[in-house]
């Protein structure tokens, strides 16, 4: 119940560098791993090293909004990467370097979410991994890699890491909140060698140490239960809401919206009318008892969008085609209301 280390306790930094081995990282050393309160103080510590105010920080078309809003509180330009189906476009990343540092920005770092983006569900494809980071590492560009659904797959094929290949130019975060517990905030970051100790001093600055509860309790965890039998458990769970979502969408959404499928994780992204402004029809939903996040949130450009994030992870499968009932009648609606049919 005392403090403890600020790099965290070896045990548990040698039980990260065995379940990274998963995501084929096999090169992980426990000296590189610093665990952290969730992997979102990781991703602070990252900022806060990388960049000076108006440092330039790009991100898929659409990202996680937890991230935008530390990269917001530390003055960072934030660019958006255009993304398809498959990921962030490699020509794409390569154009708007170029672009960026012919206008004199200083880009300091890549952020992403290669497995199962929060929001859109996308897994960025395996023919465009190492060529992302290789355009980034030409360019002197650091890739920060935030993976807390790699696990989480349900089915198609295991993709390796970005950092696997790359020990130097990919900071790489993970997380037990989505594998474990969520409540118990632990993460980690494993960093390049000659990162290490300025992420210490500057992590420590304001976390002190990672709690050292949280840390037995995900060793004991680790150490004594059948945590992969669980973690399969959890995936079939999963598996079955996402089906359910996808059914329901499929039998209840009106004619002109159209979905991902992702392939693991917990969320789904849905595409309406251009003219349809998603942030209007959370009210609209709330008097249908119904929710969902608005695309706007999870985009680095302020603006409109006619997106929206639905999350299967939390509710059980009849939950999930009522929701998905009562939000297709709101979308009928408005569809209705501005004469799309």
């Amino acid at each position: 119940m005392q403090y403890g280390a600020g790099q965290g306790t070896e045990e548990l930094r040698n039980q990260i560098c065995e379940l990274m081995a998963l995501e084929g990282i096999t090169d992980g050393s426990p000296g590189n791993v610093a665990v952290t309160i969730g992997s979102q103080s990781a991703l602070d510590t990252v900022t806060k090293i990388l960049c000076n105010p108006g440092d330039t920080i790009l991100t898929d078309g659409a990202t996680y909004m937890g991230a935008l809003g530390t990269f917001a509180g530390y003055q960072a330009d934030v660019q958006a990467v255009l993304s398809d189906d498959d990921g962030l476009v490699p020509d794409e990343l390569e154009r708007s370097i170029a672009s960026l540092q012919a206008a004199g920005k200083r880009v300091k770092f890549l952020y992403i979410i290669p497995n199962f983006n929060n929001p859109t569900g996308i897994t960025l494809a395996a023919g465009r991994r190492n060529k992302v980071v290789e355009i980034c590492r030409e360019s002197n560009i650091v890739v920060v890699e935030d993976n807390p659904y790699g696990l989480l797959r349900f089915g198609g094929d295991f993709l390796q890491a970005l950092r696997a290949g790359y020990p130097d130019d990919v900071i790489y975060l993970g997380s037990f909140s989505k594998i474990f517990a969520p409540g118990l905030r632990i993460g980690w970051a494993l960093l390049p060698p000659h990162l290490v100790q300025k992420f210490l001093i500057l992590g420590g600055s304001s976390t002190l140490c990672p709690p050292a509860l949280s840390q037995m309790l995900v060793t004991a965890y680790l150490r004594d239960h059948d945590w992969r039998g669980h973690l399969a458990g959890a995936i079939c769970a999963y598996r079955e809401r996402r089906d359910a979502m996808l059914m329901a969408l499929a039998a209840h959404m009106p004619p002109g919206v159209t979905w991902t499928r992702p392939e693991g994780g917990f969320f789904m992204w849905l595409t309406l009318p251009p003219s349809v402004d998603t942030q209007a029809l959370v009210y609209k939903a709330f008097e249908s008892d119904v929710s969902f996040f608005p695309g706007a949130v999870f985009l680095p450009a302020p603006g409109q969008s006619n997106q929206l994030r639905l999350a299967f992870s939390a509710l059980p499968a009849s939950m999930i085609v009522e929701g998905v009932q009562r939000l297709s009648q709101v979308v009928s609606v408005a569809l209705s209301d501005q004469g799309i049919k």
